[in-house]
């Protein structure tokens, strides 16, 4: 089965650490062959180009810019028309609202990937609503929930994001906390996230700030801004972090591509979201490499931390949180249970070749059913 899957390209975040997860993991289920559409040239393309599998680039688009959609939609038409695709996954409403007339128009299935919650209100899905799919895929059972407010009756499957484990050399956890320029012995707490309001910064700081009186743990916050608003969000984290007294304390890294060795060096990972996340592939790769997970009891992170390797805290209580990071903090022993636990969760929930073989049954069930349609 040829599967082409269509993004943006502009961003990089969960959406696009899935497709690179697709094309670096396609031998584990030979039975499907991804290629890739993006609009825009970037650390995207130019990771799926390393990896061998086939790009190509419709061209920038600007939903403003009309010129730049009739352009970029010509481009998809051509690329259909060329190559023999089984069927067109568009990911997130934006591409499935620019390119899903075109596809509908090549006779192929249709299937919408949603990455994140769904209300029906913006523009970008009442836009995409015009194009009804064969199919949609949620990322999480909180996300298909939402899809009724896009394509009421469209077929939905549930396909948790494959994440794969750890690969490579063993890390030396001492010379990277010694390059972080870390404490000795101190517990460092890690957040790993786009720099947007909604991943709970705020909230965490506003925690450790409950828990100055410990000398004992250490803060990093990895993850840079990558659009204006963000920039500005960015810029308010740090005042809050000098009012609250915590610059010696909390370090923010900026953009990092070495997220796993800053797991290596960590011994808590918190992300205490402030507005449920729709999945959360960044708490199944602290799951992999050993670190409880503290986050807020909302969204997907709820069908992924269990008691056994997390907590889940009351969403909006910074007292809370602080109650149960110094809970972790204090005892080394639960932080190793809990770490321990972690990699059988990440296994059972995302392991790549269960996922990958998922995905192909649930394309070969919509392609299926859309053939017999067409006949």
């Amino acid at each position: 089965m040829r599967v082409l899957h269509v993004n943006g390209g502009n961003l990089y975040g969960g959406v696009e650490t899935v497709l690179v997860t697709l094309a670096r993991h396609r031998h584990l289920c030979p039975a499907m062959e991804p290629s890739f559409a993006v609009c825009f040239e970037g650390r995207l393309s130019q990771e799926l180009s390393a990896l061998g599998v086939p790009v190509r680039l419709l061209g920038n688009v600007r939903t403003r810019q009309i010129w730049s959609v009739i352009r970029a939609r010509r481009c998809l038409r051509q690329l259909l028309r060329q190559e023999q695709f089984d069927v067109v996954v568009c990911h997130m409403s934006w591409t499935h609202a620019i390119f899903g007339p075109e596809i509908q128009r090549s006779e192929l299935p249709l299937v919408f990937w949603a990455h994140g919650v769904a209300t029906g209100r913006h523009w970008l899905e009442r836009w995409a609503r015009w194009s009804r799919p064969a199919a949609a895929f949620s990322n999480s059972s909180y996300t298909a929930a939402s899809l009724r407010h896009l394509f009421e009756g469209v077929p939905a499957h549930v396909v948790y994001c494959p994440v794969a484990a750890p690969e490579g050399q063993i890390l030396n956890r001492d010379a990277i906390r010694r390059d972080l320029h870390a404490p000795d012995n101190a517990v460092i707490i890690l957040q790993v996230s786009r720099m947007e309001a909604w991943k709970g910064h705020e909230l965490h700081l506003r925690a450790l700030a409950e828990m100055r009186g410990d000398p004992s743990w250490v803060c990093f916050i990895a993850g840079g801004a990558q659009r204006p608003e963000e920039f500005e969000y960015f810029d308010r984290l740090r005042h809050l972090t000098e009012e609250l007294g915590l610059t010696e304390r909390v370090h923010f890294l900026g953009h990092r591509s070495d997220v796993r060795s800053l797991m290596a060096a960590a011994d808590i990972f918190c992300q205490p979201n402030q507005a449920p996340e729709p999945f959360g592939i960044v708490f199944i790769e602290a799951l992999w490499a050993q670190l409880p997970v503290v986050t807020t009891a909302l969204g997907g992170a709820t069908e992924i931390v269990t008691e056994s390797c997390g907590v889940l805290v009351p969403p909006e209580n910074p007292t809370a949180l602080a109650e149960s990071l110094q809970a972790l903090v204090s005892s080394p022993s639960r932080r190793l249970a809990l770490g321990q636990a972690g990699p059988a969760r990440a296994h059972a929930l995302c392991d790549p070749a269960s996922q990958l073989h998922q995905l192909h049954r649930a394309l070969a069930e919509c392609t299926s059913a859309a053939v017999a349609v067409l006949s």
